[in-house]
């Protein structure tokens, strides 16, 4: 009884600290573009980008340096879970409307992601 007690006490305290919770971005889809266009995640991170679509239209999150695509209906969301990744540049776009919808994950070491931070502070 012991250990379940310690390890239920563990569990708590860990989820109070947020270990186990991915941090989460958003990137919205309106007028065929996204927004940001330049979207900054940490490295090394497991992330999940809330993927909202304003547009009437489907469109099709695509990304052949992140091996992911998914697509999101008109004025509804999808989910994109990725990393850890690696700091660099990866390109993304709109399949349905690769001429306008494009983007770049742009993964940034931890001393950078943590500078970043700080100036972005209201």
């Amino acid at each position: 009884m012991t250990l379940l007690y310690r390890s239920f006490v563990l569990y708590c305290a860990l989820m109070s600290c947020n270990v186990f919770s991915r941090q989460e971005f958003v990137l919205v889809i309106k007028d065929h573009l996204f927004s940001p266009s330049h979207l900054y995640v940490p490295q090394g991170q497991k992330i999940k980008i809330r993927l909202l679509n304003q547009d009437a239209t489907p469109e099709e999150f695509e990304s052949f340096a992140l091996n992911r695509e998914k697509v999101v209906l008109g004025q509804s969301e999808a989910v994109l879970y990725l990393g850890p990744l690696q700091a660099g540049e990866y390109g993304f776009f709109g399949d349905f409307h690769p001429d306008s919808a494009k983007g770049t994950l742009i993964v940034l070491p931890e001393n950078e992601w943590i500078q970043r931070q700080v100036e972005h502070v209201d």
